[in-house]
């Protein structure tokens, strides 16, 4: 990927495109180009058409999406199903006629069978049951897979996957019914601690574990499966560690200064009992994450204070 190549980054005000944004700015990339909804809906097949038969760009990072914690997932099903399709669809297909040789598709660790066996490797796609709370996302998800896959072989174009894992950082959704769990108990700590609350309610058990991904490794990962010319396949982006929920909780609470105790509602769900990524695949190309859990935490809470609400 030359630094003069034209890049389309599709959602580049969502959390992950604003980050490549960034990461493809500070990598002297020059011809970045993006588009708001207002201006392209990539729901509207054609629009999405004529826009990539006007702009043809050498290179697209699809990462639009309709995203939400366990809560938005399972309450709007049906949306989250119909709205990722038709933008993954719409995307990728147009792409293919304008010509696109190279596009990475941004997936998510959820494709994955809930029970799988642990850390979860690539090849366990499509081996058992997914998730119930999110399977009309991932199922969205696994088909945006599939196609890139169909097209390369069908059309000749070098279209690849990557499965980031839970996903945290700048330009996040703190929104305590929507979004995913990290911002959600980073939020619920920031307002505990300001109104002198004794107490952090977390969801469910506590025991669930989870892996944790700065939102600028992920980017970074993404530019650099670029740059190496990968054309194809399914890559986990994450950490290779994982921490309970309960754990994740006391690390927040130690990074804001919040000395309350940790409460435990059980009316509300676990999802999947754990999810750690295999990351073998990346790390033999030569990336690894190099964010720490708590520093990654401290600059999300950077992020979080100076949020327009705050």
């Amino acid at each position: 990927m030359n630094t003069g190549a034209k890049i389309f980054v599709a959602g580049h005000r969502g959390m992950v495109g604003s980050a490549l944004v960034r990461r493809l700015g500070a990598g002297g990339y020059t011809n970045v180009i993006t588009r708001t909804r207002a201006e392209l809906d990539l729901a509207d097949q054609r629009a999405t058409e004529a826009f990539f038969a006007a702009e043809r760009p050498d290179y697209v990072f699809l990462a639009a999406a309709r995203v939400g914690g366990i809560q938005a997932n399972n309450t709007h099903r049906g949306e989250f199903l119909y709205q990722n399709l038709i933008i993954e669809l719409n995307v990728i297909h147009a792409a293919m006629l304008a010509g696109v040789e190279r596009l990475l598709f941004l997936g998510s660790s959820c494709i994955y069978p809930r029970d799988s066996q642990q850390p979860i490797a690539e090849d366990y796609l499509l081996t058992g049951p997914l998730e119930a709370t999110n399977e009309p996302y991932a199922i969205a998800k696994i088909a945006g897979v599939k196609m890139c896959d169909a097209y390369n072989s069908q059309y000749g174009t070098k279209y690849l996957s990557a499965m980031p894992t839970n996903l945290y950082g700048p330009n996040d959704s703190y929104d305590l019914n929507n979004s995913h769990v990290l911002p959600a108990l980073l939020r619920k700590a920031h307002e505990a601690k300001q109104s002198g609350a004794e107490e952090l309610v977390i969801w469910g058990s506590g025991r669930p574990l989870r892996e944790f991904l700065y939102v600028d490794d992920l980017a970074d990962a993404l530019v650099f499966l670029m740059e190496k010319q990968v054309s194809s396949g399914l890559f986990n982006v994450g950490t290779g560690e994982d921490i309970s929920i309960r754990d994740l909780a006391q690390v927040i609470m130690e990074v804001l200064g919040f000395e309350g105790r940790i409460v435990y509602d059980a009316s509300k769900p676990d999802g999947t009992p754990r999810k750690l990524l295999d990351v073998s695949r990346l790390r033999r190309l030569g990336w690894t994450a190099s964010t720490s859990l708590r520093d990654g935490i401290a600059l999300t809470y950077r992020d979080f204070l100076a949020g327009p609400d705050r």
